[in-house]
């Protein structure tokens, strides 16, 4: 059988482009979610790979719908390859029936964690660069004048929280930390 998956990752996004994709490739069944790729459990893929036999095909309108990182796509290769199942990702023409489509496959997981490992060292190096020069990043604390207020508004027992937030600026969960701090 041919199997097919589609994903995006929100719930406002649209499958649209995919299940148009895949109906025109010629799939006996979709499994089609909306959850991030990030998530270990996606429910519907979980589901597709529990009913994959041997000689079943997958196809998917992108690699990055089946998954998110050269780890998590060689697994399900390895499982693919294991069970003999083909897998076929329209958008990057790959068909891992032939040594070319799986020597394409390795290339293309292995440049997407490249650029992955790549923005999260550009990160790094730019929030070093930042300590470097005084600024740690976070949240700024709260002024202690104005939490002094709120908890003098507090103890009056005359205001609500909100009320009490409202006059001072503060965010209830740093009142609420003031007060059982």
């Amino acid at each position: 059988m041919i199997f097919a998956y589609a994903r995006v990752s929100t719930s406002d996004q649209c499958l649209d482009r995919q299940l148009d994709a895949l109906t025109k490739y010629g799939v006996d069944k979709i499994y089609q979610e909306k959850i991030s790729g990030t998530k270990k459990n996606r429910p519907e893929l979980d589901k597709m790979l529990s009913v994959l036999k041997s000689g079943d095909t997958v196809v998917v309108e992108s690699l990055s719908r089946l998954g998110r990182s050269v780890k998590n796509l060689s697994e399900l290769m390895e499982r693919f390859n294991a069970d003999d199942i083909r897998l076929v990702s329209l958008k990057e023409t790959i068909d891992t029936k032939s040594s070319t489509g799986k020597l394409l496959f390795t290339i293309l997981s292995s440049l997407a964690q490249f650029e992955r490992d790549v923005l999260a060292e550009r990160t790094r190096e730019g929030l070093n660069a930042a300590r470097a020069r005084g600024h740690l990043g976070g949240r700024p604390k709260t002024n202690r004048s104005k939490i002094d207020k709120a908890i003098a508004l507090y103890n009056t027992k005359q205001y609500s929280i909100s009320e009490i937030t409202e006059l001072t600026g503060i965010s209830k969960s740093t009142l609420y930390r003031a007060i059982n701090g």
